[in-house]
């Protein structure tokens, strides 16, 4: 992809509308000064003291995010949270980078899924992570709600990403049903779907998979040659498979054709976390504004490698960062040059 033809594409992001579906949670970052820790006069336990909260959107909140840094004209969100404080947080937060939330559904019956996320404010260390999810099933009425709204929203947008984050069979947004609603409204359709689950994601079927290595080989029988394993796997579900593959880049396949896009070197530190959200986040972009597979591939290699040099945080990549990074893509730490280790 020349530069002339990148620029051409990001700037094309501004008119499109792109759905996201799925678990939204909230990252919520309590930050704790050690130095001020104090017993419990109740318990004699320490009592750590927060001294600042840092709300984020986490889960399908961060595929928003990076939707948004990308330029995304319009991101719509199509989810489930609770009437309850931290709803009423992810919400404000999806709404400050001008996410639209109308059609996110607050029910009484669940939880607002939530990270809680101590952090050492000396060492800036994460301590023990306390997680609120739903593990009762999701309700025959949400799952109504879920699938009209999405029958409504489908015509209406440009593309689709599904991010399926609850392990919990049946228990978060992309339930059975959910996901049989998708496959009927995508199987006619040509608009780009596509979807990232950590559990389910073979059982997705009319959209385009996002699968990882651990993931593909919970799928099929032998990933010693991945290029051809997400062939193989393309064929099978009728569409293009985006196989990421951390710092040895991405594999697109439409089954019969696939391009294999290299890891960019990055020096250390780095943090994968959201890397794969910001991949999901561009590649259906790309595709939505009528890029080839293969140049969305790029973009995802490109902006991938921008996130995960953004440290104790689920990174994103701007536009302008993305022309950057293309310009000068690798980024060789002269020290680990010098040792040889890249």
């Amino acid at each position: 992809m020349t530069p002339n033809a990148l620029q051409s594409l990001l700037q094309s992001f501004e008119s499109l509308t792109i759905l996201v579906l799925g678990d939204f949670f909230l990252d919520r970052y309590l930050m704790i000064d050690p130095d001020r820790a104090e017993p419990s006069i109740e318990t004699g336990l320490e009592a750590h003291q927060v001294i600042e909260i840092r709300n984020s959107p986490g889960a399908a909140g961060t595929v928003t995010n990076n939707l948004c840094a990308l330029g995304v004209g319009r991101v719509v969100t199509l989810g489930v949270i609770g009437q309850d404080g931290h709803g009423y947080d992810l919400r404000q937060a999806l709404e400050a980078i001008r996410v639209d939330t109308s059609a996110l559904i607050a029910s009484s019956d669940r939880y607002t899924p939530t990270y809680t996320k101590p952090i050492n404010t000396v060492t800036g260390d994460e301590m023990s992570r306390l997680d609120v999810k739903n593990r009762t099933a999701t309700s025959d009425a949400i799952q109504d709600d879920l699938i009209a709204r999405l029958g409504e929203l489908y015509d209406q947008v440009d593309g689709i990403i599904v991010l399926d984050q609850v392990q919990e069979a049946d228990c978060g947004v992309v339930t059975s049903r959910v996901r049989d609603r998708l496959a009927e409204l995508a199987a006619a359709d040509d608009r780009p779907v596509l979807a990232d689950s950590r559990s389910n994601i073979d059982r997705f079927n009319n959209v385009i998979l996002k699968p990882n290595d651990d993931e593909l080989e919970a799928m099929v029988s032998d990933v010693r040659a991945p290029e051809s394993a997400a062939v193989n796997l393309a064929n099978r579900k009728g569409r293009p498979v985006i196989l990421t593959r951390g710092a040895d880049g991405i594999i697109a396949s439409d089954g019969e054709q696939s391009w294999t896009i290299p890891g960019i070197a990055v020096p250390d530190p780095i943090d994968i976390v959201g890397a794969g959200d910001s991949v999901s986040a561009s590649v259906t972009s790309a595709l939505a504004a009528g890029a080839s597979l293969e140049d969305a591939a790029q973009l995802g290699v490109l902006v991938s490698s921008i996130t995960i040099q953004q440290i104790g945080t689920t990174g994103t990549a701007s536009p302008n960062q993305i022309l950057q990074r293309s310009a000068k893509p690798w980024v060789i730490d002269d020290a680990k040059k010098e040792d040889g280790k890249m």
